[in-house]
């Protein structure tokens, strides 16, 4: 169970991850786990579980039996997790904590995919722009 939306792990396979993503398709598990093992993280990826089916209602007396819909294939996605079941990729992305393989600092836009190079910007609090304060 999760403290929060951001902080969320699982037991797959009898062992305790924390979840970095889920309902992942396979070409962003390999952007996912190539990120992670550079930085130091061991890396389980597990198919996610089909959706859970409600059972049709029992016909009514004197009704027939209605034929179930047939099965939707489930889609082909994963759920990525880290061995570090404290890990969060909220407080990694945005606490500096990961880097790309090349040594720079993974940006939001880079874990999303947005930009293939992670541009290490200046966070707002460390700019040390010309503004002064006092008006003068």
């Amino acid at each position: 169970m999760a403290i929060n939306k951001n902080h969320e792990f699982e037991e797959l396979d009898g062992v305790k991850y924390g979840i970095a993503e889920k309902n992942v398709k396979p070409e962003r598990v390999a952007f996912l786990k190539e990120l992670l093992e550079s930085n130091g993280y061991t890396v389980v990826v597990a198919p996610t579980p089909p959706p859970k089916i409600a059972p049709a209602p029992p016909p009514k007396p004197g009704e027939p039996a209605a034929m179930p819909p047939p099965p939707q294939p489930a889609p082909e996605t994963f759920t990525v997790g880290v061995t570090d079941y404290t890990f969060n990729p909220v407080n990694a992305i945005f606490g500096r904590m990961l880097k790309t393989k090349t040594g720079h600092i993974v940006t939001l836009a880079y874990w999303q995919q947005k930009e293939t190079v992670s541009h290490d910007e200046i966070p707002y609090f460390d700019d040390k722009g010309d503004v002064d304060i006092n008006g003068s």
